[in-house]
């Protein structure tokens, strides 16, 4: 007798990642359509899966590199262009055998996937820490140096003392541990992008919270960015304690 087209779905479905080809093989004579349907769908699964895993690995090649290390720190920010709110840098020391798929260069992955990944991230990294300049110094000091500020404040609250920092783009001044700027180091590397990932979903909720505070200025979706809608009722309504004087100059 055969066995139901939806209990073959249930058992494809249960199945780990790494048996899944067994399953597969199991069923693909079997040749009523709906069976060859789901065949067909989880071999297109199992494709993308593989891809994932060699992109993955592939963004280990500057941890790999730098292997001799034990405590290898990827380091970025967010923030730097928004008319409001701080800049958010974050410093995250990931496992040698870390195996969470889809981290990267957190402006290519969409909000959902990211609060996933920021919850595995904090759940599997060594370390993190995050660090935080809000609009007042950014005003005093200029973005640059209150991005550097933000980035050795990450360093410092990490529970580990990281022995090599990969950053993307930058070299940080006042730091003595050995740095690598790598050039879109969010999308090279997987400690700079899970970095990109916990310094966005952090800056984000964030500016979310500031939402409920001023509503008029639609903060939970604009983040604080320079939208059509933000800059008008900037105009209309002034700025707010969060707006970043030296960036709205000219807007007034």
């Amino acid at each position: 007798m055969d066995i139901k087209i939806s209990d073959i779905k249930n058992e494809l479905e249960l199945t780990d990642a790494s048996k899944l080809d067994d399953i597969i093989n199991k069923y693909r004579s079997d040749t009523r359509t709906g069976v060859i349907k789901l065949i067909q769908k989880f071999d297109r699964e199992r494709e993308k899966l593989i891809k994932e895993q060699k992109r993955s690995e592939q963004m280990k090649v500057y941890e790999n590199k730098y292997n001799e290390y034990t405590y290898i720190c990827g380091i970025d920010e967010v923030g730097r262009g928004p008319l409001a709110g701080p800049v958010v840098a974050a410093a995250v020391i990931l496992p040698k055998d870390c195996n969470i798929l889809y981290i990267n260069d957190s402006k290519q992955v969409s909000e959902k996937k990211r609060e996933e990944l920021y919850d595995l991230i904090m759940e599997q990294a060594v370390a993190v820490g995050v660090g935080s300049i809000p609009p007042s110094k950014i005003d005093e000091i200029n973005i640059l140096q209150a991005t550097y500020e933000a980035m050795r404040q990450a360093i410092a609250n990490l529970s580990v003392k990281p022995e090599i920092l990969l950053i993307d783009a930058v070299t940080i001044p006042e730091i003595t541990i050995r740095q690598v700027p790598i050039i879109k180091g969010d999308a090279k590397s997987i400690s700079i992008a899970a970095a990109s990932i916990i310094a966005k979903v952090t800056r984000d909720r964030l500016m979310v919270a500031y939402d409920s505070i001023f509503p008029q200025y639609d903060f939970a979706s604009n983040k604080g960015y320079g939208s059509k809608e933000h800059i008008e009722v900037l105009k209309r309504l002034g700025p707010t304690p969060i707006h970043r004087l030296s960036f709205i100059k000219n807007f007034f």
